[in-house]
């Protein structure tokens, strides 16, 4: 720390406030809040960081600047606007720049409700934003089939009217408006419908329905039975709308609920805002990370974002964790029951989000979706190289019998099933796993240094320590010690074991990197199992033809050409058995196979 930046984080206040670190070249390349600005900013300078890029960004500080608030409410406040307008590069930033469509109820003489994109600040009543078009779409459309109301740019004033300047248009004739241009219909009927149209956006449907239920019993008991049936399609639209709602618990009221997943790079938080027991919106934000930043820091950023973008007023939040969001919020942590099960929803959501944003980055983008596997398979299994070339063996015997080993290889995370090998144990006798894999994994490098080809980054041993052990032993003597990573993989509880190290490491069970491993594990054992299987079969075949008196070597290849199997060898008669071997074999072969029937 220099001497000019100790001097300024020395004179710093002890309130809340923000700060600005300022570089060489007097841009801003962060910008925090804190609760007490000298504590949080000394911090900064006091302590070695485990971040590089928190440590590149304490280096690059030449100038610190603060701004005092009142409360920390004020100081979250004036961070999220400063950083907006700034935009610092060590500054996590939400990644979402779009424009979210609003519902407008215009400030006029018979208001018409329509979408827009454009807020402006006239009067008039705005309900949103909604996180997508056909959501906001799919509500307005339900108000203009339950309320006539107009969609003409007409200035309906009382002048207008009287004088008889506007005539109705197509919509007055298919009863989609009244007809107020021509004074058909009063303003208080109209003002009426633009009330029930609020209760609607803001999911409080319980008066509405009973307004449609009364005007429905009327009509019914008039015997305008057609004007009532009309009245009734509208309640069951209504209704058909409210169950699209997802239904949390009638109890819960103007809540808004947050959650967060993050994984190495980026944060996805959810928010859900909660009305009279339903959920009325959703949306999720990718925001990243910049300075390793904790879920924490990440979620108080981005409620205070999101609330501002959606114009949340909601007094009660629930969060997963504790959070500081400053005096006059009410934070709920959900333990069980209701609101636990909202919370729950909401990080599904979030974990949803970031499945379907790498699955398209699958599709559009391979070669990214690759390069991030293996970063992340680097980190995961703390290896010193991406393992883009991976080899993955597995022992098969069954009672000791015809033992084999088998190696497959992946690249770039998938299965390169042209460089498979498989590999009889020549050296070993009886069922014995270690010294089977042992050879084996001595063979295989061996012959790869012999020739020149290229070693893998990451060896994958089918089994716990024992089976590690052994392949390391066969490195060992070929000088490869150290140059390959290896691990082991146990079956029982997918613990990852590495050389000299008793501790076993747990991978998520949903972690990519564990899958592949996984997947590479199966592959082995399926391509070991396949071939012992082979094995034994000819090895059966063989035994059981080598019985038949006068039958060798060279008949048996001539039967099996012949018939393919033991079975149509079994099923051929005297006369076929004549035709391919002679009169002599085919009697042996053909009476051997009788006598087997009989026993």
């Amino acid at each position: 720390m220099t001497e000019n930046i100790d001097i300024q984080v020395k004179t710093l206040p002890s309130s809340a406030g923000v700060y600005q670190y300022f570089d060489s070249n007097d841009i801003i390349i962060y910008i925090g809040k804190a609760k007490n600005l000298k504590k949080r900013v000394s911090s900064y300078f006091n302590k070695e960081h485990d971040h590089k890029k928190t440590r590149v960004l304490v280096k690059s500080i030449r100038r610190i600047e603060h701004i005092v608030v009142e409360t920390e409410s004020d100081a979250l406040l004036l961070e999220n606007n400063l950083i907006k307008k700034h935009k610092p590069k060590y500054n996590i930033l939400l990644k979402d720049d779009k424009t979210y469509p609003w519902i407008c109820i215009k400030k006029e003489r018979y208001p018409r409700v329509f979408l827009t994109r454009k807020i402006i600040r006239d009067g008039s009543l705005y309900f949103g934003p909604y996180s997508s078009t056909k959501t906001a779409n799919a509500l307005l459309d339900l108000i203009k089939n339950l309320y006539p109301i107009r969609s003409c740019k007409y200035e309906l004033s009382e002048k207008n009217i009287e004088t008889g300047k506007y005539n109705v248009c197509l919509d007055y004739h298919i009863k989609k408006c009244l007809g107020p241009c021509e004074g058909l219909q009063d303003i208080e009927s109209y003002d009426k419908q633009i009330n029930e149209i609020k209760e609607i956006i803001k999911a409080d449907f319980k008066s509405v329905f009973k307004t449609f239920e009364t005007k429905m019993n009327l009509l019914a008991e008039q015997y305008k039975f057609e004007e009532a049936q009309f009245i009734k399609d509208k309640i069951f639209s209504l209704k058909n709308y409210q169950s699209k709602s997802t239904i949390v618990n009638p109890r819960i009221h103007n809540v808004d609920v947050f959650s967060i997943f993050s994984d190495e790079d980026n944060s996805y938080v959810n928010f859900l805002k909660i009305s009279n027991g339903s959920i009325i919106q959703s949306h999720t934000c990718e925001i990243k990370k910049q300075l390793n930043e904790s879920d924490k820091q990440v979620l108080e950023y981005a409620i205070v974002d999101i609330r501002l973008k959606f114009n949340s007023i909601s007094k009660e939040i629930y969060v997963p964790f504790e959070v500081e969001l400053g005096d006059g919020l009410k934070l709920t942590i959900p333990k069980h029951g209701d609101k636990k099960n909202i919370i729950d929803l909401s990080l599904r959501n979030a974990k949803y989000h970031r499945i379907e944003k790498l699955k398209k980055i699958q599709i559009t983008d391979p070669e990214k979706h690759t390069n991030r596997i293996m970063r992340q398979m680097k980190r995961d299994l703390r290896l010193t190289k991406e393992p883009v070339h991976i080899e993955c063996f597995d022992n098969s015997n069954i009672q000791g019998t015809n033992p084999v080993a088998a190696c497959v290889v992946f690249r770039n995370g998938k299965p390169y099933k042209k460089d498979y090998r498989h590999y009889n144990i020549k050296t070993v006798v009886g069922p014995d796993d270690y010294a089977s894999m042992e050879e084996v994994v001595y063979r295989r490098y061996k012959r790869l240094l012999d020739e020149n080809q290229d070693l893998p980054q990451l060896i994958v041993i089918d089994g716990g320590k024992g089976q590690l052990s052994s392949a390391v032993t066969s490195l060992e003597k070929l000088g490869l010690r150290g140059k390959i990573a290896i691990i082991g993989i146990a079956k029982r509880l997918e613990e990852i074991f590495y050389p000299d190290d008793p501790i076993p490491l747990y991978l998520d069970k949903k972690s990519e990197s564990l899958k592949i491993i996984q997947q590479a594990r199966n592959e082995a054992h399926r391509f070991g199992i396949t071939f012992h299987r082979n094995k034994r079969s000819k090895s059966f075949v063989k035994s059981e033809l080598l019985n038949i008196p006068s039958i060798g070597e060279k008949s048996i290849g001539v039967l099996l050409k012949e018939y393919k199997s033991v079975k149509r060898i079994k099923e051929a008669s005297l006369t076929d058995l004549e035709d391919t071997m002679g009169v002599s074999k085919a009697m042996n072969i053909y009476n051997h196979f009788k006598e087997t029937d009989d026993v």
